[in-house]
Formats: structure tokens, sequence, C-alpha cells
């Protein structure tokens, strides 16, 4: 018996059974940022200290590919964050991005200025470890600024 028609059973297999590449699919939309942050927002309104937990704590209702919220006072210190739970708590108001831009410190002003917007910058994307550019979707809730932001793919 000839081994090639189990080779190329074999490829067909692989073929059928490998999961398609990265696609945007995979990659969260402007669209579903808002939806997290409208989410975020009702839920911080009933339970301010309950969702600030479950979004550091990475729930998977507040988890969603690449698109996490993140809790901001308006001073600039972290209040939850979705993806890195050591950034809670830190006062990030001087942070930059890499084109030197005080993107906390726009944001937070943003907050104050205009209640809901959406804020260019650039960050590293945590899969590929890439400086991408994103934006981030926030809306001013009392003293805090509720954000989420999707990468420019």
């Amino acid at each position: 018996m000839s081994r090639k028609p189990s080779i190329a059973l074999a490829a067909i297999v692989m073929l059928v059974a490998t999961p398609p590449r990265a696609g945007a699919a995979e990659f969260a939309t402007p669209k579903e940022a808002e939806a997290l942050v409208a989410k975020a927002v009702t839920a911080i309104k009933a339970h301010p200290q309950k969702t600030y937990e479950e979004i550091t704590a990475k729930d998977p209702k507040w988890i969603d590919r690449d698109l996490y919220p993140v809790v901001y006072g308006l001073d600039g210190k972290v209040l939850a964050h979705g993806l890195n739970p050591k950034m809670v708590g830190k006062d990030l108001i001087e942070l930059k991005d890499a084109d030197g831009k005080a993107f906390v410190k726009e944001r937070v002003e943003l907050a104050q200025s205009k209640g809901k917007f959406w804020q260019d910058y650039k960050f590293t994307e945590p899969t590929t470890r890439k400086v991408l550019p994103k934006q981030m979707y926030c809306e001013k809730l009392n003293d805090t600024a509720v954000c989420a932001g999707v990468y420019k793919h």
C-alpha cells in the first residue's frame, strides 16, 4: 500500500482541523467598545466597588477578545483595569505614549470638558507586543472616566 494517500489525508485533516488565522473579527470594533462602556457605566452606577473588583479580576463578562474596560479617577488614578490589575491605584496622569502624548492627562481633561468622546493614542497591543494606534472611547461618570479601547489593525 502506498503512503501517499495517508499523507494527503493527513494534510486534509490538518487543513480542516486548523482554525483560521487571526482576522478582523477577532478584534473588537468601535461599536463594541461603546457598548462595553455603556454596560460598565450602568453597572458602576448600581454597584461601583463590586463592578471595579469584577473588572479588575478579569471577570469574563468584562473581557471580550482585546476589549476590556478601564476606569480612571479624574485625577488620573486607575480605579479598575480589565487587563492589568497591577495598574489599580496607580496615578498615571503623566503616562505618555510612544509619541510622547500624555494620553491619560488628555483623557481626563476630555472627560471633564466633553463627557463622551473618542481619543487617539498609541499603545502596546498585548498579543503582538507591537505599539499600534488605538482609539479609546470614554464616558464621564461622576468623578471618573469609564473607558474601553480598540486597536486600529
